[in-house]
């Protein structure tokens, strides 16, 4: 194959909580094309985030042909195919139809906060955090699948005779992708389970008995870099190979280029999710951090430490959509910017209850420190501020864990772009806060995983090579400026946690 013809992108399949997006990646590491396409988010009751795991694969189907079709580009000139997912969202399917049993539980919905409740109290919380390096949270996979056993007629015995098949995100694209041939997840993606033992590398026998999952329902954990299955001819013309999987903030981190220990990026996204590279050694945090696999490649695992963050960009949607404060999301930096400060206001976006480091699902949402003169515009920047605010919470633990100074943090995600949140966030942490050219990273990283695995990257330290700066924003906060304002933070969260009472009569054994 001459150089004039052989394949000059990557295709990365980007499949967010809000919509499916298609990226190709040309050889520079610099996006060529996109294709986004949203879809339609279900709230059965309060605390309750579905997705109909059917029109995801359409809308992601349909983004991956259109970005080819649009730019006139054949399958023949694709080199390979990356995945990247919204992580913990819980998905369980009929092996022989393909059919879903149930719509997907999102990764936001809290419907099982009463059941890791109760697994903490019999004393099992210890054991979930030395296997798997998470915390005993709603928010991950392994309790919405038992709740999906327990409550969808006649789940558990079909899924007991090897009928039914449990993925994430990824776990459904790779079987649809490959006419269900594959039923995959990668090591990053199966660590955020409950299920995974991330030292082990294995299903933990002794977690699937406590939450009473059957092994017949798991999927085979792969590489997160390695040609793992081809994608069905129909669907784009060839059978292009499947080479790279990684949940979503894995893989912003990984096109982040935060390749060496020590190294740490934050996405502002729906959620907020700060990562840092701790090598090729899990590291047990004191401040209810995450432990969580990176990527797995070539026999080797990097590990990260993670602080999740529930409410992000969501905040400013909620603002937009529940509010009427704004009429789209990008007006929010004007607004803001229109007064020198928040007033005194704080916003606590603990909507859907608070992640890192709290992990407590019934706290919820306010406005503190209101009076007659608070304005429209105050509200828009204290919602800013609350995303750097909680992101300084979690950097701070991560640093006392590590025991070492962050040097920089790296940005990206779709409020990256806000130059206001990004001054604040570097005055918040007293580090200078990095945007790179591409702020792309979480498709970048999946199409760096998967061109690794067919060499149409050589190594690492040619990704890291790609790397650039667009603008580095440098602290200018005082010290008694900035402790004064994390002081009131630290009053504002207090306020609102533990808001609900939960449920006494709340079991293991709910809903059976």
């Amino acid at each position: 194959m001459t150089p004039s013809t052989r394949p000059q992108f990557i295709l990365a399949l980007d499949q967010g909580t809000t919509s499916s997006r298609a990226i190709l990646f040309g050889r520079d590491g610099g996006i060529f094309a996109v294709a986004q396409q949203e879809f339609t988010q279900h709230y059965p009751q309060a605390g309750w985030v579905e997705h109909d795991a059917g029109e995801i694969w359409q809308t992601q189907l349909a983004v991956a042909r259109a970005v080819l079709r649009d730019n006139g580009i054949g399958a023949a000139q694709i080199a390979a195919v990356g995945i990247t997912n919204q992580r913990e969202t819980t998905l369980l399917w009929d092996r022989t139809t393909g059919e879903p049993v149930h719509r997907a539980i999102v990764w936001q919905d809290r419907r099982t906060a009463g059941l890791c409740d109760a697994l903490a109290r019999a004393g099992h919380g210890e054991l979930f955090r030395k296997r798997t390096g998470l915390v005993l949270d709603a928010y991950f996979s392994g309790t919405k699948l038992k709740w999906l056993l327990d409550h969808v007629l006649g789940a558990r015995s079909r899924a007991e005779r090897g009928e039914l098949a449990f993925g994430t995100i990824d776990s459904w694209l790779a079987w649809q992708l490959s006419g269900g041939r594959a039923h995959v997840t990668d090591a990053s993606n199966a660590s955020r389970t409950l299920l995974f033992d991330i030292k082990r590398h294995c299903w933990d026998e002794q977690l699937l008995a406590l939450l009473d999952i059957p092994a017949a329902v798991l999927p085979k954990v792969v590489d997160s870099s390695g040609v793992i299955t081809t994608l069905d001819s129909a669907l784009l013309g060839a059978p292009i190979p499947l080479a790279g999987i990684a949940g979503d903030q894995q893989a912003a981190t990984y096109g982040q280029a935060c390749l060496k220990q020590g190294m740490a990026k934050n996405t502002y996204g729906t959620g907020c999710f700060l990562l840092m590279n701790t090598g090729h050694k899990a590291m047990h945090s004191k401040h209810r951090m995450l432990a969580t696999i990176g990527w797995q490649r070539q026999g080797q695992t990097t590990y990260l430490l993670e602080g999740s963050i529930f409410m992000a960009g969501a905040t400013v949607q909620w603002l937009r959509d529940g509010l009427g404060l704004i009429s789209r999301s990008d007006e929010i930096e004007a607004l803001a910017a229109s007064v020198p400060d928040s007033g005194g206001v704080y916003l606590v976006p603990a909507h859907t209850g608070l992640g890192a480091p709290h992990w407590d699902p019934y706290a919820r949402g306010a406005l503190l420190g209101l009076t007659r003169g608070t304005n429209r515009a105050h509200i828009a920047r204290a919602a800013l501020e609350a995303i750097a605010f909680q992101s300084a919470e979690v950097l701070s633990a991560m640093e006392s864990d590590s025991g070492k100074r962050l040097r920089e943090l790296r940005v990206d995600g779709g409020a990256a772009g806000n130059n206001l949140l990004l001054q604040f966030q570097a005055d918040l942490l007293g580090v200078p806060v990095v945007r790179p050219r591409i702020t792309e990273t979480t498709a970048l990283g999946a199409a760096y995983l998967a061109g690794l695995a067919v060499g149409f990257w050589q190594d690492e330290d040619e990704l890291a090579s790609m790397w650039h700066a667009e603008r580095r924003f440098e602290p200018t906060m005082s010290d008694e400026q900035r402790a004064a304002l994390l002081g009131g933070w630290r009053r504002a969260v207090d306020r609102c946690r533990h808001w609900l009472e939960p449920a006494e009569s709340c079991a293991i054994e709910e809903g059976q």
